[in-house]
């Protein structure tokens, strides 16, 4: 006997099963073979535990993991504490230009890390611009090269992350619980630090877990400032593309490690945070204080000259691309050389940024929105399990999919390495979680009754979906997909493990160039790519200001 399903959950589970299907192909699949990887020998035939005793073993690798562990935790915590003032004075005082100062605080989340990093080599690096005019009088300065370097950048550019959910969890805060410690003798000092405070906590934390997951997968950071010292994900590339055997065993003992790094963190924020009650039922944002002038002109320099010092790099590498480079030496005479050199080679460069940006975009779009619509209507454990599988690419470096990929699509009966697909099915597994989140935030504010009414008058669940739900998520919809389009235009991780020849992006000339020594042409790919990241941005800005978009 057939089990009838009735007619308005088809679409829903023939979506699951679709998202299902490609996820389970384009993620699972290649997670599970990094994971065989490292537990096979070299020639991927028999079972041995051998792979993790050579990585662990070696003293070289032990110090990548613990150096990607200590500078993820410290610059954590610095972006923590620049944070978490800076939203508690966008949130509940009164500083003026809050609007500009957000919008430019968020522009580090869109713009690419590395060019930052690289920036800071050309500005505080032994033969940077600053170096030599410190020294000139005097000044010593030390290295810009190592930890300390790299959490100079991961703080001035992942900030944001802690700052928004921070910002947006001052503003939850139920005033009356404040007013009841107040009441009660507390000063205000001190019912910011003992009440309002651990309310605020959750939202602290789910910035600095994004901030560490990044710390652990980023890779041009630490690849541009480490020098010498390993870096998980950094050193994980180089045993990929160093092994010479079927089985990149090495590189899979690694990437496991990365992956089973990110779980411990995840897992030991959602307990802590389960055994803990911080809901206070606030109906209303907090009014705003009450401050005198001497804070109010404190918060606003604050505020000011955190945004600036983060946005100082990328503004420098647009100034220095158009002055002279002779190989890695800056002359400070303005040359249009930078830009002519690397238009001159190829623009297939910037094509292909631009083509992958738009097809990854568009599948990400196609992916992630269908899938948000299941995970926010339907409640069942089905659902809840595919929410689970689409955000899990937050948390797996881009180093260790791309891995995955190619042992997964190098051979077989899909064999998809050497083109450009590869490399668009990468990025839209890696960029999912953009589409799922930002269409899931709209669709929550969406009333089911609009969909059970279209349902009602005779139209069909796909129907009502294009019609009635598609135009109501516009907003949502687009911000995913400007969001998308920015980071895969700067992906750097996924893209040097998975590109050929024809095939390279500004990322990957930028990458090249910083190699071999060619800081003219990083500079004017860097600066090339963060305009083709803006443009986007100040597209989709405008959209929202001229159709009202939610």
């Amino acid at each position: 006997m057939r089990l009838a399903i009735p007619h308005q959950q088809r679409m829903p589970l023939a979506i699951a099963a679709l998202g299902f299907l490609f996820l389970g192909l384009f993620l699972l699949y290649p997670l599970f073979n990094v994971f065989s990887a490292s537990v096979l020998d070299a020639e991927g035939e028999k079972f041995t535990l051998a792979n993790y005793l050579k990585v662990l073993g070696r003293p070289f690798y032990r110090a990548a993991v613990t150096n990607t562990l200590a500078i993820g935790v410290v610059a954590t915590l610095t972006t923590m504490l620049i944070s978490v003032p800076f939203a508690f004075a966008l949130a509940r005082l009164p500083v003026p230009g809050k609007a500009v100062i957000l919008a430019l605080a968020a522009m580090p989340l869109v713009l690419p890390s590395f060019v930052s990093a690289y920036a800071i080599v050309l500005l505080l690096g032994r033969a940077g611009i600053v170096t030599q005019w410190l020294n000139a009088w005097g000044i010593g300065f030390g290295s810009i090269y190592g930890a300390g370097g790299i959490v100079l950048v991961y703080t001035l550019t992942l900030y944001p992350y802690v700052l928004l959910p921070t910002m947006a969890g001052f503003r939850a805060v139920d005033v009356s619980v404040e007013e009841a410690a107040q009441s009660l003798g507390s000063s205000p000092r001190r019912t910011l630090w003992t009440v309002t405070l651990p309310i605020v906590i959750p939202s602290i934390l789910a910035g600095g877990l994004l901030v560490f997951i990044e710390t652990l997968e980023n890779f041009g950071v630490p690849f541009v400032l480490a020098e010498d010292m390993p870096i998980f994900a950094v050193e994980a590339f180089k045993l990929f593309i160093g092994e010479t055997a079927p089985n990149p065993s090495s590189a899979g003992v690694l990437g496991v490690l990365l992956i089973l790094t990110t779980a411990a963190v995840l897992l030991i924020q959602r307990r802590y945070l389960s055994a803990r009650r911080f809901a206070t039922g606030a109906r209303a944002a907090p009014p705003i204080l009450r401050a005198g002038l001497g804070l109010r002109i404190a918060a606003a320099v604050y505020c000011w000259t955190v945004v600036l010092l983060a946005l100082v790099p990328f503004f420098a590498i647009v100034v220095l691309s158009f002055m002279e480079f002779r190989g890695p030496v800056l002359h400070p005479n303005f040359s249009l050389d930078n830009f002519r050199i690397l238009f001159d080679r190829s623009m297939r460069p910037l094509l292909n940024t631009l083509m992958f940006a738009t097809m990854a975009a568009i599948a990400v779009t196609l992916v992630g929105v269908p899938i948000a619509y299941v995970v926010t209507r339907v409640r069942s454990t089905l659902a809840t399990v595919l929410d689970v599988v689409a955000t899990l690419p937050f948390a797996i470096a881009g180093t260790v999919l791309a891995i995955g990929f190619v042992v997964s699509f190098n051979s077989g009966w899909l064999i998809l390495t050497g083109g450009p697909l590869i490399m668009v099915l990468a990025y839209t597994v890696r960029k999912v979680p953009f589409a799922v989140r930002s269409s899931s935030a709209i669709l929550h504010q969406i009333d089911p009754s609009l969909e059970e009414a279209s349902i009602s008058l005779g139209r069909s669940p796909l129907q009502t979906f294009a019609r009635i739900l598609v135009p109501l998520m516009l907003g949502g919809i687009l911000s995913g997909f400007v969001l998308t389009w920015v980071t895969v235009a700067s992906e750097l991780s996924a893209t040097v493990v998975l590109y050929s020849g024809p095939w390279r992006t500004l990322t990957v000339v930028m990458f090249q160039a910083l190699e071999s020594g060619g800081g003219g042409v990083a500079t004017a790919a860097a600066s090339t790519l963060i305009v083709v990241t803006l443009l986007p941005i100040a597209l989709l800005y405008r959209l929202v200001r001229r159709y009202e978009l939610s």
